[in-house]
């Protein structure tokens, strides 16, 4: 399937719930370790997390009307002690998902440069994300953005891995 039948665009309130249900059969499919019955609180909260106000967006591509990939990112919450971004505007890249059948096309890195012009015009200085070595292909991906690697957690499972981005 090509891409250039895709569109994307910023999530709306009309979209909520689509993307609700997007996010979460995809985070079922890749994560199938977590408890998929609890709605975490970004997306309990989408809304006010994603599509009012600037702090957090969020990011659809739809082929045919149907969403086939999504991203968004949120202000960093400083959760991670190894991780200093006191004084620098930092937001965190979370829930890239791409459908199976639209995987390796180039639409994650095409939403990807959506999320980037929109950070750079709010101001963020810095994108981080985490990711997993489980996940096939996922920091290469990154790295092939510009991310570079600041940590490995020694978790034998999760193996978090920290990235960033500089944008200025």
């Amino acid at each position: 399937m090509t891409t250039s039948r895709i569109e994307i665009a910023r999530a709306s309130t009309a979209d909520i719930d689509e993307a609700i249900r997007f996010v979460m059969a995809a985070r079922a499919e890749i994560f199938p370790m977590l408890d998929n019955s609890v709605l975490p609180t970004d997306l309990q909260r989408f809304a006010e997390t994603y599509v009012q106000g600037e702090a957090g967006a969020f990011w659809l591509a739809r082929c045919a009307g149907d969403i086939v990939a999504a991203v968004g990112y949120l202000p960093y919450d400083h959760r991670f002690a190894q991780l200093d971004y006191r004084g620098v505007r930092t937001v965190e890249i979370v829930r890239l998902f791409v459908a199976p059948a639209m995987r390796r096309t180039g639409l994650a890195a095409r939403l990807f440069r959506h999320l980037r012009e929109h950070a750079v015009s709010q101001g963020v200085e810095m994108l981080y994300l985490h990711t997993h070595p489980f996940l096939p292909g996922a920091v290469r991906f990154w790295e092939r953005q510009d991310f570079e690697v600041l940590d490995i957690e020694a978790d034998p499972v999760w193996q978090t891995t920290h990235m960033q981005l500089a944008l200025r």
